[in-house]
């Protein structure tokens, strides 16, 4: 795959492109690129405790170290890594770490998602 735009810039271009599913969606929604290139709905951020989803894309630290509980990582990487190297969605119960320390259980629909010739995974939580 070509790398001639940056990840910030891809982020920003692939989060532009799903503008409509991102704002009018029931569900919360994240994208991931990688630990530092990840944008969410406003109802994700909500979700975990966050003023806005820019503030939760702040967040430097490992993903599933900051967000993800520790029972639910192992299952989460496994289903991202089916996503990048077989092209497979999955759906998966996730128990996420809140800002605040709690904890909060969901459904997480997880599916490949391919833009400007970059994978990205893109989530959607109920």
């Amino acid at each position: 795959m070509e790398h001639d735009h940056s990840h910030s810039d891809l982020i920003k271009e692939a989060r532009s492109h799903l503008k409509a599913i991102f704002e009018e969606s029931k569900q919360s929604i994240y994208l991931f690129l990688d630990d530092e290139n990840k944008v969410c709905n406003k109802k994700f951020a909500a979700l975990l405790g966050y003023k806005s989803p820019e503030e939760w894309s702040a967040v430097e630290d490992s993903f599933t170290q900051a967000f993800v509980d520790e029972k639910s990582q192992e299952k989460l990487v496994s289903a991202y890594q089916k996503a990048m190297n077989d092209f497979v969605g999955s759906s998966m119960e996730v128990e996420w770490k809140k800002k605040s320390g709690g904890k909060v259980k969901t459904k997480v629909i997880l599916v490949p998602f391919l833009f400007n010739g970059h994978l990205f995974a893109l989530h959607f939580i109920d």
